[in-house]
């Protein structure tokens, strides 16, 4: 029976040195394992950097200025629908740009040619000497400006893909960092629309100016983009009421059927000019007389409605998004895209 004792004895106590040594070792190991207070799972989670470059060990990161440090040393004054005047940085600005212009799904260089796009419209706003906006930069209405949203907004609005999009719009900023699109080393008018109908428009058609960076260019994207195809259907008296509040000058009092007379077409299919009652539009004036998605369009009379059949979304002109995001799929940068859609155009650095 003592010699039962004494051998528990003996076992119990290499047990209590063994367990003393196993925690010397982990306090002394269990800095390595920390990174900021972050444990080592977590740190791999956050190894990929923007760009796809892999992290570095923190003992041998490089000492070179963090991704978007160009972006948050400058900042925006944006005037919120709401009648606000908000001060954001630029890299902050421009994500909230992205995730309302473009569909946070699409490839990531497309929303890195979003990025120096809406960036570069922002310059051109901020250098603007006549300021639509006297207290502010810009103002985050599609129909004036750009449109904006705050990142609780749009993180609420993508759910269960709040993580994977702002991870993408993040990196898509960051990787974009400073960088716009220029002509003669001058930032443009970078002007942008949804989907177009096989090519982009020139601006002299749309405008009546023409700008030698905004011509027109084949555009690779089709019936993968939602409600391509559209249809607006009118009366003949919703059409007379429309025109008529516009064109008083129009004479709409025979045949419907012959309201509308040839078309004059550009190499996309879209409309530059067509007669209504007598007088000559534009494409860009019909699509907004009759609230059309385009101004790529047909319309046929069947003797009780006229129905308009539209393909694309936009004014058609600089860069096409879908066409952009088609682009990246097939695996041009954002530059590649960039320098398309904007003929005789370059990247480089804003400031």
């Amino acid at each position: 029976m003592r010699e039962e004792v004494r051998n528990g004895l003996s076992l119990g106590g290499r047990r209590v040195v063994s367990a003393a040594l196993i925690l010397t070792v982990a306090l002394f190991f269990l800095p390595a394992l920390m990174v900021r207070g972050e444990p080592v799972y977590q740190r791999e989670e956050m190894a990929e950097l923007p760009g796809g470059e892999s992290a570095l060990p923190i003992d041998r990161a490089p000492s070179a200025a963090p991704a978007g440090e160009k972006d948050r040393g400058r900042t925006v004054r944006l005037l919120t629908k709401e009648g606000e005047v908000t001060e954001l940085t630029m890299s902050e600005y421009i994500w909230g740009v992205v995730a309302a212009e473009m569909p946070a799904s699409f490839e990531e260089e497309a929303l890195k040619a979003q990025a120096c796009a809406a960036r570069t419209y922002t310059v051109i706003r901020q250098n603007s000497a006549a300021s639509k906006h006297s207290e502010a930069d810009i103002c985050g209405d599609s129909t004036c400006c750009q449109a904006y949203i705050e990142r609780s907004a749009a993180e609420a609005r993508w759910g269960l893909n709040a993580g994977e999009y702002g991870g993408k719009i993040d990196r898509a900023v960051a990787g974009t960092d400073g960088l716009g699109v220029l002509y003669a080393g001058q930032p443009i008018q970078a002007l942008f629309f949804s989907s177009a109908a096989g090519r982009t428009v020139d601006a002299a058609e749309v405008w009546g100016n023409s700008v030698a960076y905004l011509k027109s260019v084949d555009s690779p994207e089709g019936d993968e983009v939602p409600n391509y195809h559209s249809q607006v259907t009118l009366t003949g008296e919703e059409v007379k009421t429309l025109t008529l509040e516009t064109y008083p000058g129009a004479d709409l009092s025979g045949d419907p059927s012959a309201w509308f007379g040839e078309a004059s077409r550009n190499e996309g299919g879209g409309v530059v000019s067509m007669p209504l009652g007598g007088i000559t539009l534009t494409g860009g004036q019909l699509r907004a007389l009759f609230s059309l998605r385009s101004a790529c369009f047909t319309v046929t009379w069947d003797g009780e409605r006229f129905t308009f059949d539209v393909t694309g979304y936009g004014h058609g002109v600089g860069m096409s998004q879908y066409g952009a995001n088609a682009m990246a799929k097939d695996g041009s940068s954002f530059e590649d895209i960039l320098t398309w859609y904007y003929t005789g155009a370059e990247v480089g650095a804003l400031w």
